[in-house]
């Protein structure tokens, strides 16, 4: 009876492994067709300023690692009030030091790893200021030509303007670069109002939902 019960059980396993074996292999994922949804999205910044409402489109494919960090600026207000102190007619006009140097300094004690330059410097793109290689911070500056250049010297734009353009062209280029950075990072805006009151500047920059 023993021997019966032995060989009738290993009959049973003999039968499972086989199946288990010639069961259909479990089917390859396919992906869940969310794969360009995981890819950061294109969005819009208004600039909202002296001279009226400007819009740029940020693509994050261009320069990710500077188009997240300038998202991060926007929502945390980092851009409210900011002058543009440096306009040079037929070149750029730069910004991003905010008028209050504790905040200034708060975001520029860590530099940004570059971006590759995936995109020429055209007019109308959004470009961080640099000193060097991996300096990038807040300092921006939005070509007034194309100034293709500066794709060799590593400018990696990450935005275009895609309105106000015209209003970009009009901010005020009376005083050029003189306001001193030095200055404007330890003293902010009070500096900048004393010296230089017909700077333009950006009342509120926002995320276009």
């Amino acid at each position: 009876m023993l021997k019966r019960t032995t060989i009738f059980l290993l009959f049973i396993a003999g039968a499972l492994l086989v199946a288990g074996c010639t069961a259909d292999p479990a089917p390859e994922s396919q992906g869940d067709g969310n794969e360009e949804a995981a890819k950061p999205a294109v969005f819009t910044v208004k600039f909202e300023t002296s001279k009226g409402d400007i819009l740029v489109e940020v693509h994050p494919d261009w320069a990710p690692i500077g188009a997240a960090h300038f998202r991060k600026l926007v929502e945390t207000g980092y851009f409210d009030g900011c002058r543009f102190f440096r306009v040079v007619p037929n070149f750029v006009v730069q910004f991003g030091l905010n008028g209050d140097p504790t905040i200034t300094r708060n975001y520029t004690l860590r530099s940004l790893q570059d971006d590759p330059v995936l995109t020429t410097n055209a007019r109308g793109t959004l470009v961080y200021a640099t000193a060097g290689a991996n300096t990038r911070t807040t300092q921006l500056f939005i070509n007034l030509k194309d100034n293709s250049r500066l794709d060799a010297d590593g400018f990696s734009p990450f935005g275009v303007v895609t309105k106000g353009m015209d209003l970009v062209d009009q901010i005020n280029a009376e005083y050029g670069g003189s306001p001193d950075q030095g200055r404007i990072k330890d003293e902010g805006n009070a500096y900048l109002e004393s010296y230089f009151p017909r700077l333009d500047y950006i009342k509120m920059a926002t995320v276009v939902k």
